[in-house]
């Protein structure tokens, strides 16, 4: 063993670089390669199937993509619950009692679990597939080391797709229509990479998932962001002034043709395509079923292209600019509305609709300057200029809530908000928190001292603010519309519809974090679960008996 040293020893000094050479070759060999089709430039590599005696597909291109996790910079810590132990501890006893809610979406197990524990996909079986013309014909990536279903099925739900596709154990595929003939199960029969016991398809054939797309999330057609089928709207050339009938249509032509014309919005209105704006006659609010839709388009027929009565609506690149224009109060305001909310309810994105609607600066508590950057030009005023229209602020003690003269109040569910503000605490605004802190001492240690404060925050602002609206987050997110409305109404402004109605083509801004690095796993303990019960149960208590609505029935303890 010692003479084999001293050689290994000789060797390095001798060639140093082949030797480092070496140690880099075996390290990436056990990592995960991730492959994700580019459809660019071909990047040498061979074909992970070929071992397999499986052809790769033509025309595509593959690029190696090493993911390194590294532990982001820590931002330093700007809020701290101001709470006591004391009336930590209270809280926590007074809401002890009751079920563990279950509402966090964990991996699916194969077809063990066909249906999501919170509707989020449905299997529908085990279909045909061809390297030639594929039956999911949209974004497609592989990973054969870690693949799973709930992977693979959080990729293509944030990019919009309907259908999700497991093949070969590693591939993911992703589309808008399933173009294959079923096969029997038995032929879908390889186990996930990332995930034993878990079907993830077979050779040439696909386990194929309905998703079901959350209320924030877009269906997507390259550039383009579906909306729905929509009724005819009555004055038509009114509504949607440019218009053609294009040779061959298809969806790509009517984006393009709209996109050109410098509108967000393309109709497809079979043989027509018309270009337009939301409105009030075409609010894009009531959506039909998608089958009145359903008429193939001349230029392709695996595409729908709408119907005379019914039309395809689809959001283009082109930014709607009815709402960007904002400045500062043109006379200083004497009162002071405070936005308020706990760390990661939302406050930011408040913040973002909120000028977007009303075309007044919002200021700041605080000063953070990656915000100014961005945009949010009043986070440089103090915030007693009085020359925004709300001031945004996690504050919670009494002498800082009586400070402002009213206050929309921000709610979120708290498993939600928790995880956003660790997010943020060590990965900034749109940055993650590292599987170091996650699974370290630092997320049980943020969940014990932050979660009482989600209660107590609500509970001060109850109790001390003296003219308050809330808002719950949830509730924005799925009518944003009215909520947004009444919040215009309460900051005493006149509501502009048309606005409203450029705003929710606007709504996400620059502050959301995308849904590639979620979690697969719940980080939250029986015992966590159950003292957040707790406090929520506190807080639904409180609300209810302000005469208020109680907390939103998806995240209510059981």
């Amino acid at each position: 063993m010692a003479r084999l040293m001293l050689k290994l020893r000789r060797y390095v000094r001798r060639r140093p670089l082949r030797f480092l050479f070496f140690v880099l070759l075996y390290l990436s060999a056990g990592g995960s390669l991730v492959f994700l089709r580019s459809g660019e430039t071909v990047v040498g590599h061979q074909w992970p199937g070929a071992e397999e005696g499986r052809v790769a597909p033509e025309g595509q291109g593959f690029g190696l993509i090493s993911q390194v996790f590294r532990e982001g910079w820590r931002p330093p810590q700007r809020y701290d619950p101001p709470w006591l132990k004391q009336k930590s501890q209270e809280l926590s006893k007074r809401g002890r009692e009751g079920d563990r809610a279950v509402g966090w979406s964990r991996a699916l197990k194969g077809r063990s679990s066909k249906d999501s524990e919170e509707g989020r996909a449905t299997y529908l079986g085990c279909y045909a597939d061809d390297t030639h013309k594929r039956a999911l014909r949209g974004a497609s990536f592989f990973d054969y080391k870690k693949m799973t279903v709930f992977r693979c099925q959080d990729n293509c739900a944030e990019r919009g797709y309907l259908y999700a596709g497991l093949e070969f154990g590693a591939e993911c595929y992703c589309g808008h229509k399933v173009q294959a003939a079923n096969a029997s199960e038995s032929e879908c029969n390889m186990d996930c990479k990332g995930e034993r016991g878990s079907t993830c398809g077979g050779a040439n054939r696909l386990s194929v998932y309905r998703l079901e797309l959350s209320q924030e999330s877009a269906r997507r057609y390259g550039s383009a962001i579906f909306k729905g089928c929509f009724r005819k709207p009555e004055n038509i050339n009114l509504t949607l002034p440019i218009g053609a009938t294009i040779s061959n249509m298809s969806i790509d032509k009517c984006v393009d043709f709209c996109t050109e014309k410098e509108f967000p919005l393309a109709v497809l209105a079979n043989p027509w395509c018309r270009c337009g704006f939301p409105t009030v006659a075409f609010p894009l609010h009531e959506r039909e079923d998608e089958d009145l839709c359903q008429q193939h388009c001349p230029g392709d027929d695996s595409e729908s292209c709408g119907t005379e009565e019914y039309f395809l609506v689809y959001q283009t690149q082109v930014q709607d600019k009815r709402c960007m224009d904002r400045h500062f109060l043109l006379s200083r305001g004497k009162q002071l509305t405070a936005l308020a909310s706990f760390p990661g309810a939302g406050n930011t994105w408040a913040r973002h609709l909120i000028e977007l609607a009303t075309g007044i600066y919002t200021g700041s508590y605080y000063f953070d300057g990656s915000l100014y950057n961005k945009g949010f030009k009043g986070e440089r005023d103090h915030w007693r200029s009085g020359r925004t229209i709300c001031i945004k602020t996690h504050e919670s003690g009494k002498k800082e809530i009586e400070a402002f003269d009213s206050a929309i109040l921000m709610i979120r569910n708290p498993f939600k908000a928790l995880m956003a503000e660790f997010n943020r605490k060590y990965g900034g605004h749109v940055g993650f928190a590292s599987q170091t802190h996650w699974k370290g001492k630092d997320w049980p240690e943020f969940v014990k001292n932050y979660a009482p404060w989600w209660a107590s925050h609500t509970l001060d602002w109850l109790k001390f603010g003296k003219r308050v609206h809330v808002v719950h987050f949830e509730e924005l997110k799925k009518d944003l519309f009215t909520q947004l409305r009444n919040m215009v109404l309460f900051l005493g402004l006149g509501v502009s519809e048309d606005r409203l109605l450029c705003v929710e083509g606007q709504k996400d801004g620059n502050f959301k974090r995308s849904g590639l690095r979620k979690l697969e796993y719940d980080p939250y303990t029986l015992e966590m679960r159950a003292n957040i019960d707790g406090l929520i149960r506190v807080v639904d208590r409180a609300l209810r008996d302000r005469q208020l609505p109680g907390i939103p029935e998806e995240y209510r303890p059981r």
